[in-house]
């Protein structure tokens, strides 16, 4: 039976729809607002043995059919995951993950596929939506639904789920998915907004959330199916009791600054307690006993940890509100274009700019209309960083979704492509890792940038931070450690200069957070983003004014687009000269915009002049130098700059009689005319400078402007 519901949010039908489509999954709805539609479908399988984890798969798909428009990959049809695929199948995952009960280890897939596409209603929104719909229509043990919506700030004002067009001129993109009740995770990039501004978005969100959560639950009143009840697996009690005396001695080992020593007498003392408490256990209960012991002292471990830091004090000594110590240096590498070296504590980056040219840009084919990015970042995440073997053949979703989170950070900064027409990559590649080496990347990409000469807006700099909640108990932290992430209950990523925030990522795992812990997190946030900006400004505290010696030049000249043909020639003949002749890149824009790529500045130069000479217009009274290439008996052709030729009339050479031209002027001379005049068909007439001048003198004419070598003001 198909069932359907719908409410109009946000001044938009929002319809949830099952039973029709996909009838053989676990459970699937289909979503729809405005010409967009998403299906998403869930699938149970089977328990998992031996596992330490919730096997959850999510992945969201865009079909290309579903905007009109047949893939651009040489096969024409979809491959791989885009990196916009793999970062909304992140946004899908990471509030869902946390909402399954404890213990439950059954594998689930939850699959998102964009059917059709309106540009003015995201289809990343309605796939969070469905894919938490499909879960609650579900058997499976899923009892919290999820909202999701985005918020945007247009001309000032707050607008909930803006489509393409008013995206393309808002200052904040924040999506934000949660329950009913409480904000569950928040994916943000903003350009300098205040973190008043970003509570308020946050709150906004909120109370769309709860009327999408309202839907959800009406779908399941009429289309849900029974819940199959969960029980979860007895925890390893008696074994956590007998550890429990142990908790003051892992508090010990975990109150040691140094990351390795720390870890080193953790390992000592679980291997310790391990081999005491499976003396004795039979061959046959050993493999469960292991399991048993491993979730046991990781429980034990994160009450240590939480101790600690209620106690006041972190694992490193550090008060929680302290950031560790930062150092930091630029020009490290001799031949990259900019590069900077960013240390904070035991979270290490080195990362470099590479400036290109107009056709290094990455182009971008999906259902948007195609276009092209000159601005990238990729973040590298090697297993030495950590100590660990790793040989991963490319990046994986958390090196994308970390690389996306920087790149929102620094774009907000970036100029202009129209004044500053280069490509621009980032690359970083962390080299030591012990908490926020996202922000790290932010750090160091800001640094090198600056080492570059990206004539940046401001410095950035992105902090990490976390909260530990125990009843009445809270304590907000600063700069976390990994440890300190793995066991708190939120953390969260911010990014910004030193007038607002430009990047936030919130991941939170308990709920009933209030607004007023929200804006003490933040506000401890700023604090520390300003200290990191200060540490960083002893380094580099603006972007140089010159390039770097190994970057490309690239000038622009903008011609009348009716002159585009003549600079490039017949089959091309005139750029590929230019370009031949100073080595050079030359490209032209549709709207008259020439951009000229040069290795150095006087190859860039020579073939800015030669593109200006051969798309200047003659102007009526001004003088150039020109260059006698034919002569006739009624006068003399004179080529002023590069293919444009003007006459000079024979009674025009002199003010004296003359009778031959020949007698006058030969081929190759250089000589000083003034245009006189330039018809209708663009013929060109000229006068002698010399007889030019004796008519001004004489009131005839006024006075002629420019100077020689075809030269003309720009």
């Amino acid at each position: 039976m198909v069932t359907t519901v719908s409410r109009e949010i946000a001044g938009k039908t929002l319809t949830l729809e099952t039973g029709k489509i996909a009838k053989q999954a676990s459970a699937s709805v289909v979503v729809r607002c405005g010409d967009t539609i998403v299906l998403c479908a869930v699938v149970e399988g089977g328990v998992r043995e031996g596992i330490d984890f919730f096997p959850l798969s999510c992945d969201y798909r865009e079909k290309m059919y579903a905007a009109g428009k047949v893939p651009g990959s040489f096969f024409r049809r979809e491959g791989r995951p885009a990196t916009r695929e793999t970062l909304v199948s992140r946004l899908i995952d990471r509030p869902i993950r946390p909402n399954f009960p404890s213990g439950f280890k059954n594998q689930v897939s939850v699959e998102c596929q964009v059917l059709s596409y309106d540009p003015e209603v995201n289809p990343d929104i309605l796939a969070m939506i469905g894919a938490s719909a499909a879960l609650g229509i579900s058997s499976m043990p899923f009892h919290t639904v999820l909202g999701a919506t985005r918020i945007g700030l247009v001309d000032g004002k707050l607008v909930v789920n803006p489509g393409y067009t008013l995206m393309e001129t808002s200052k904040l993109d924040l999506v934000v998915s949660g329950t009913k009740d409480s904000i569950m995770m928040v994916e943000s990039a903003a350009q300098e907004v205040s973190e008043i501004q970003a509570i308020e978005a946050l709150t906004l969100a909120q109370k769309h959330i709860a009327e999408i959560a309202a839907l959800q639950e009406e779908l399941i009143a009429k289309a849900g199916k029974p819940k199959v009840a969960f029980v979860a697996p007895a925890g390893p009690e008696k074994m956590a009791t007998a550890m429990h005396g142990e908790v003051q001695r892992l508090m010990s080992c975990f109150s040691t600054p140094d990351k390795k020593q720390r870890h080193d007498k953790v390992e000592g003392l679980q291997e310790e307690l391990e081999k005491r408490m499976l003396a004795g256990v039979a061959e046959a209960d050993l493999e469960q006993a292991e399991l048993d012991f491993k979730e046991a002292f990781g429980t034990l471990k994160e009450n240590a940890m939480r101790e600690i830091i209620f106690g006041g004090k972190r694992c490193d000594g550090r008060r929680l509100d302290q950031v560790r110590p930062i150092t930091s240096e630029v020009a490290l590498l001799p031949r990259a274009h900019g590069s900077a070296l960013f240390t904070r504590g035991e979270t290490q980056a080195i990362v470099t700019c590479t400036l290109g040219t107009s056709r290094d840009s990455l182009l971008v084919d999906d259902l948007d209309p195609k276009r092209y990015d000159t601005f990238m970042l990729h973040y590298n995440f090697p297993g030495y960083s950590v100590g660990e073997i790793s040989g991963r053949p490319g990046p994986g979703r958390r090196e994308i979704g970390h690389g996306n989170l920087a790149l929102r950070a620094l774009k907000a900064v970036m100029p202009e492509h129209e004044k500053f027409p280069y490509t621009v990559r980032i690359v970083s590649e962390i080299t030591e890792s012990n908490g926020s080496s996202s922000m790290a990347s932010v750090c160091g990409g800001s640094l090198a940038l600056m080492q570059a000469g990206v004539p940046v807006s401001a410095p950035v700099a992105g902090i990490a931070m976390g909260l530990i909640k125990d009843g009445q108990r809270e304590a907000i932290i600063s700069d976390i450690l990994g440890d300190e992430d793995h066991y708190g209950d939120m953390d969260f990523k911010v990014a910004g200069t030193s007038k607002g925030i430009t990047a936030l990522q919130m991941d939170i795992k308990i709920q009933g957070l209030s607004r007023a812990t929200m804006e003490r997190a933040l506000e401890q946030a700023r604090v520390g983003r300003l200290h990191i900006l200060g540490e960083m400004a002893k380094t580099l505290d603006k972007a140089n004014e010159t390039l770097s010696a190994h970057a490309p030049r690239i000038t622009s000249i903008k011609i009348d687009p009716e002159l585009i043909g003549k600079l490039i020639g017949p089959g091309g003949k005139n750029i590929r000269s230019i370009q031949e002749t100073t080595g050079a890149e030359v490209t032209v824009e549709d709207d008259g915009t020439v951009l000229i790529y040069a290795k150095d500045g006087p190859s860039g130069e020579r073939a800015f002049n030669l593109v200006r000479n051969v798309t200047l217009v003659p102007e009526v009274g001004r003088a150039y130098d020109g260059v006698v290439s034919g002569v006739k008996e009624f006068g003399a052709f004179v080529d002023i700059f590069s293919g444009t030729t003007g006459l000079l009339h024979i009674s025009e050479i002199s003010d004296e009689y003359v009778k031959d031209v020949n007698q006058v002027v030969a081929l190759g001379d250089k000589i000083r005319v003034v245009v006189s005049e330039v018809d209708r068909s663009g013929k060109i007439r000229l006068l002698r400078e010399a007889k030019y001048l004796k008519q001004m003198a004489e009131g005839g004419v006024p006075a002629p402007t420019g100077g020689g070598g075809g030269r003309s003001r720009r």
